[in-house]
């Protein structure tokens, strides 16, 4: 995972306010510290979450020399050409480019005409690889270069730390659907550009989540925190439930009832599996039924297809509803599919109710009362605990106190 702690436009096409620059002025904060603010807040929010941290976590701010040394190769393939103090990349001399996109010529007039202000590009699909002549003054954010001091484009930092840690060419690359015409479609003409061949196998876009059926983001006032939800009452893995209900290639629109719905669920999955661990003492099989197997492998399938999360989870529910399933058996096929889930399903642990002590009090007496063969008086004390919200069950010898609800 990269942080794009580098200061960029607000529009992914090289135009707009300097994201970084912006945010500092409104903060009072420099822009080294606006990075480190949100960094920090991101993966607190990713540890609430149960998101686990990747291995590598990179910061553009750290690898600006792998920029540079990208930009050079593209240089040495003929990619690029310099104006007014900046290098952009040549899109006319790449022939796929826009291929993942789609672009017909028509869409690509109307993606890049709002681009076309920029009177150093050549053509309005071009993009800036470095600045040295931005749009701003004094810019905070410089490092020197064979062009000059300036700044990289934002194109071109993902490219440059993904080629360094996964290689020239590999798997999988992630983002959202934002990115598709304009940020993911220039990382391949640069990156394979300067590679010479194909660089990612497959493209894995996210689609937006919803607020009353517009975008969730900061800039329209319709977005909400983690630590917003948390402050309503609602556990970070209500959250998270919430967002494994939907496919990733599937706008999911938010709301509260959603949200309350999703935390009821989680509810119930968690009190299940308390059920199967008190019935089975927690211990589990070394092997499972077949039936079990069953549920484990189809959980796998519906992954495989295009993770297919909605129908993985319908997947549990159907195996927590079959009665010819052990506890046993089900606990274990639990775990392995919240090893993806994330709902920390195996650490759970009953809670531990704190009984008031003049409940016990009550009880207490109520057990003398007993052994002195009082009914009346035990009858009286058995109802005023209950109306103390306890319940006491006789036990021999003793009692036993539990909640009324």
């Amino acid at each position: 995972m990269n942080v794009t702690d580098v200061g960029h436009l607000t529009s992914d096409g090289d135009e707009g306010e300097d994201k970084m620059i912006k945010a500092s002025r409104e903060k009072g904060m420099t822009p080294w510290d606006i990075a480190a603010f949100f960094t920090e807040a991101f993966f607190q929010d990713c540890q609430e979450l149960n998101i686990l941290t990747p291995q590598v976590v990179c910061k553009a701010t750290d690898h600006v020399g792998e920029m540079i040394g990208l930009i050079s190769r593209l240089e040495s393939a003929g990619l690029t050409y310099t104006a007014g103090g900046n290098v952009y990349f040549d899109t006319g001399r790449f022939p796929n480019y826009g291929k993942m996109a789609l672009l017909d010529k028509q869409d690509q007039t109307l993606q890049f005409a709002r681009v076309a202000g920029d009177e150093n590009k050549k053509n309005p699909k071009d993009f800036a690889l470095w600045f040295t002549k931005g749009k701003f003054e004094d810019q905070a954010m410089v490092w020197d270069s064979p062009w000059g001091k300036g700044y990289p484009g934002w194109h071109i930092e993902c490219s440059a730390m993904s080629i360094k840690y996964l290689g020239e060419h590999f798997d999988i690359h992630c983002g959202g659907v934002d990115h598709i015409p304009v940020h993911h479609t220039n990382e391949i003409a640069q990156s394979e550009g300067a590679v010479g061949h194909k660089w990612v196998n497959y493209w894995l876009h996210a689609e937006f989540l919803l607020l009353q059926k517009e975008k969730m983001s900061k800039s329209s006032g319709s977005f909400l925190t983690l630590k917003a939800l948390r402050e309503e009452g609602y556990d970070s893995l209500d959250y998270r439930y919430f967002c494994l209900g939907g496919h990733y290639r599937t706008q999911l629109v938010f709301s509260f009832e959603a949200l309350d719905a999703a935390r009821s669920a989680r509810k119930s999955l968690c009190e299940k599996v308390l059920q199967y661990k008190a019935e089975t003492g927690g211990v589990l099989p070394d092997t499972i039924s077949p039936l079990a197997q069953k549920y484990s492998q189809e959980f796998e399938g519906a992954l495989f297809n295009d993770l297919n999360l909605p129908q993985a989870l319908a997947k549990l529910w159907t195996l927590i509803k079959d009665s010819e399933v052990k506890p046993e058996d089900k606990l274990v096929v639990l775990y392995r599919m919240d090893q993806v889930l994330g709902l920390q399903l195996e650490s759970l642990q009953p809670k531990v109710l704190e009984i008031p002590q003049e409940v016990t009090a009550l009880a207490q007496q109520r057990l003398t009362a007993r052994e002195q063969k009082n009914w009346a008086e035990s009858d009286r004390l058995r109802d005023e605990i209950l109306l103390k919200g306890w319940i006491v069950e006789d036990l021999k010898p003793g009692f036993k106190l539990k909640p009324a609800l």
